[in-house]
């Protein structure tokens, strides 16, 4: 069983990211900063996780006390610069806060397959990563339908190429997981894959971001930084919701994918960049053509290769595989390895229309896992119908359930997801905070928190100060 040591300060995340990778099988410890890592021993571990600001010694400092184990740094996209920083200082990969269950448990899967403990020759090394690049796309991804099917097929012609490829999807339906099957198909797939959400950096400083900046080149520039395209270099970059790139950073995007070369932020040189890209969405491009609000010619260079990942409601044949498989996999986390769904609760499965896709799935049976007292699970604990119309519950409504949340969240602060943790921290400070110093606080742009309102259900507190 790989072993996991989480450094994080804030109790929440920390309690979070161990209950999750706990249920996913691995053995994890934890610790609030450097100095208390290090009573760990940190180099016996498998996998770091560390924050990267932490009180004292920053969580960097870890890739110096355990130079053996793989750092993953987590950090908010307002500290992204210095994250690509420690990438070069040695960390293995890094994560954006706030992150969902699957983008970290994929992170640390392919971070462990990558690297292993146990000593190997080099020609098993080179062995393994042959392995890796030429696995089939279907042990990345579930689905037994026709649909999927093509996906895969189209997985595998085009994984091998140089090939732009745009992919296009609803909200959970795994265009992260086809983003990263691409890469790890490809012969990219020892370098990096440096995932970026457009819509989760603020405007301002997406240009600064994406290419870099030279040293005085606006004010609180006070050193040069690496952008993340030139971070991807050798690799791949995966930019989810291109849709919501501003116009100035379409053209600079542009420029790359015609040129191969970036120019940083206040420079006047540029220079070559190798890097594949993978574009995600889940707006109409071409609409938006129309409009003005996305390039033409951008549309046309990015969609080379299209890949559509079809919502649930199309792929019927394989929700009750889904259902399986998520619920062999919880109920081997919680100890509940006879869990079966009786033929009611196949039928409300298949009658759902899953709005939220996959992820909605995979969230239904882990709560159904956890509420269930016997060994059949009943569409009782599946509770369809309020995960279903969730979004349209009346404010007012809303607003109950939200009061007996706080009520609750004294109790159980330590218990709470990552979905759980944004919920607990908007209703606990929407009172005395504006929607800027919300987002600020989570590290995530006005707009990201706007839609994970909507996701979730919370609805904004009619206040004059926000």
């Amino acid at each position: 069983m790989p072993r996991i040591l989480i450094v994080e300060d804030e109790d929440i995340i920390r309690s979070a990211v161990r209950k999750l990778l706990q249920h996913a099988g691995y053995e994890v410890s934890d610790a609030g900063s450097v100095e208390e890592a290090d009573q760990f021993e940190p180099d016996q571990f498998d996998l770091i996780i560390s924050d990267l600001r932490l009180p004292g010694a920053a969580g960097t400092e870890l890739i110096n006390r355990a130079p053996n184990t793989p750092v993953l740094i987590m950090t908010s996209y307002a500290s992204l610069r210095s994250a690509v920083d420690s990438m070069k200082m040695g960390a293995v990969e890094y994560i954006a806060k706030p992150f969902d269950h699957d983008e970290m448990l994929a992170a640390v899967e392919n971070i462990l397959a990558r690297s292993s403990k146990t000593p190997v020759s080099p020609e098993e090394k080179e062995s393994t990563r042959e392995d890796a690049e030429h696995s089939d796309p279907a042990s990345i991804m579930f689905g037994q339908c026709e649909p999927m099917q093509r996906v895969f097929t189209l997985i595998r012609k085009v994984a091998p190429t140089e090939t732009t490829v745009l992919i296009q999807g609803e909200s959970g339906t795994g265009k992260e997981l086809a983003a990263r099957a691409l890469h790890l198909l490809s012969p990219r797939a020892s370098k990096p894959l440096i995932s970026v959400n457009c819509a989760a950096i603020p405007e301002s400083l997406i240009e600064s971001e994406l290419f870099g900046h030279e040293k005085g080149a606006f004010t609180g520039a006070v050193s040069a930084r690496t952008g993340l395209i030139e971070a991807a270099d050798g690799g791949s970059l995966f930019l989810d919701e291109i849709g919501e790139l501003p116009a100035e950073a379409q053209a600079r995007l542009l420029r790359v994918l015609q040129e191969n070369e970036i120019r940083r932020v206040g420079s006047t040189q540029s220079q070559k960049v190798d890097v594949r890209m993978i574009a995600a969405t889940h707006r109409n491009l071409k609409a938006m053509t129309r409009t003005g609000e996305f390039r033409e010619d951008l549309y046309y260079r990015l969609n080379v290769m299209q890949i559509r990942i079809p919502p649930l409601r199309e792929r019927q044949g394989d929700i009750l595989g889904l259902a399986r498989r998520f619920l062999k996999r919880q109920g081997e986390k919680m100890g509940k390895p006879n869990l079966n769904l009786s033929p009611e609760a196949m039928r409300a499965l298949e009658r759902h229309r899953w709005p939220g896709n996959v992820r909605e799935l995979e969230n239904a049976i882990e709560r159904a896992t956890i509420l269930c007292d016997g060994d059949v699970i009943t569409p009782y604990v599946l509770d369809l119908e309020s995960e279903g119309h969730e979004e349209h519950i009346p404010e007012t409504l809303v607003d109950g359930n939200h009061e007996q949340t706080r009520a609750s969240d004294a109790d159980s602060a330590n218990d709470l997801s990552l979905e759980d943790y944004f919920q607990h921290f908007v209703l606990e400070n929407q009172d005395r905070m504006s929607e800027t110093e919300l987002a600020q606080k989570l590290g995530i742009s006005r707009k990201s928190l706007w839609e994970r309102r909507q996701r979730l259900g919370i609805p904004r507190k009619k206040s004059s100060g926000n």
